[in-house]
């Protein structure tokens, strides 16, 4: 990997890897450690059904703890080895959460939602349209394929978009009536109030702009949610305004990693779109959505020294963008599923100062009208938002 003494993103070493030696972790911490180091489970079959494969979340599972729904890795190879582990839940619903033979206190699990158990008008499962993320999240990936998934000298190393299509877990084609129909449901069953469209990159300008354009507007006709789209930066930003007037409230663009020798090594095609080139697209999609409600994501645990991480958010938070941090987690049949994630303590020397930066820009994840950022469930950044905040 891409690394220099000066710039590893974690170390072998324990204070990195290993969990805290407190005797009782305080919220964010036992979050923080939860998302690096994954969770052991008696049972997979409690609450809402985790995913493998896909695009992200992937390998995860939602757990409610101390409060605030998070997305938890409980099928990779270095959750299995994690010092946390859950029990099978109680008859309301708790499981006793235990780290190495200590219990550190309780979690529990979203239920299933009830869209799962329905149909599209053509007969399709709903739960291969869309998932529940979080507990009030609808997510999709429009079209799961991407020009750069079956080369792997241009795919994403990360990627697993191909999985879930190869297990015939989802379709590779979501049309708008069903994206419209799960969200019907969702929204009278579930409590769903947000909807994340992503999509593989298609062999187009737009980079699937036409197809978010489609499905939102189909989405904003049938019933009213927060909808966020996201895509690789097109060749014409006048998509932009076309998204918000299909109605879409938020977009992404991902620039997943920061520095350029980490990007063509980690995602060599998608490298080949400049980080200024995204900076550029931020930009003016800001002047179209707003402040905050166009965000990024990045992995940290790629390769990214947490100075450039930190620099870097710092230059998209002063465009009114959101640098929406998460661990990386190595999903199990991609080139990286052996690649360590980042340690415990590298994620708070980075979300720290970035949850500051955010408390004072007056851009905090309960500011933005819908998307990743605004459910949080993938990081804990938001809860060193809220510690920045008690301690101004």
């Amino acid at each position: 990997m891409l690394q220099t003494e000066d710039e590893t993103p974690f170390s072998s070493g324990p204070d990195s890897t290993a969990p805290s030696s407190s005797t009782a972790p305080p919220s964010e911490r036992l979050q923080v450690e939860l998302q690096s180091h994954g969770l052991r489970l008696a049972t997979h079959e409690a609450g809402a059904a985790s995913r493998q494969g896909g695009a992200g979340p992937s390998d995860h599972k939602a757990v409610s703890v101390d409060g605030s729904t998070i997305m938890v890795p409980v099928h990779t190879a270095q959750s299995d080895e994690s010092p946390y582990y859950a029990t099978a839940p109680n008859s309301q619903g708790a499981a006793t959460l235990y780290r190495d033979d200590e219990q550190v206190g309780t979690v529990s699990f979203p239920d299933p939602p009830q869209f799962y158990r329905h149909e599209t008008s053509d007969g399709v499962p709903m739960w291969k349209v869309a998932k529940l993320h979080s507990h009030n999240v609808l997510a999709t990936t429009v079209l799961q394929r991407c020009i750069r998934y079956d080369d792997r000298e241009t795919a994403c190393q990360f990627c697993a978009i191909g999985q879930s299509l190869e297990a015939e877990r989802t379709i590779a084609y979501k049309k708008p009536h069903h994206l419209a129909e799960v969200a019907e449901v969702a929204v009278e069953h579930d409590g769903v109030d947000q909807f994340v469209m992503t999509t593989g990159t298609p062999n187009t300008e737009d980079r699937g702009c036409k197809l978010l354009h489609e499905s939102a507007a189909a989405v904003q006709d049938a019933v009213d949610l927060g909808i966020q789209v996201q895509c690789e930066p097109p060749s014409d930003f006048g998509w932009f305004p076309k998204l918000r007037e299909a109605g879409a409230d938020a977009i992404g663009m991902h620039l997943e990693a920061v520095q350029p020798e980490v990007r063509k090594e980690i995602m060599p095609g998608k490298a080949q779109v400049p980080v200024d080139y995204y900076m550029d697209a931020f930009e003016a999609a800001v002047e179209v959505f707003g402040t905050g409600n166009v965000s990024t994501y990045i992995l940290a645990g790629l390769g990214d020294s947490k100075e450039a991480l930190i620099s870097r958010s710092q230059a998209l938070i002063d465009i009114g963008v959101y640098p929406f941090i998460v661990p990386f987690v190595p999903i199990t049949g991609t080139p990286l599923e052996d690649h360590d994630p980042p340690g415990d303590a590298f994620m708070e020397a980075v979300l720290a100062p970035v949850g500051q930066m955010l408390v004072e820009a007056g851009m905090t994840s309960d500011t933005l009208d819908a998307g990743c950022a605004k459910c949080g469930a993938c990081s804990t950044l938001r809860s060193f938002e809220e510690k920045a905040r008690q301690n101004q």
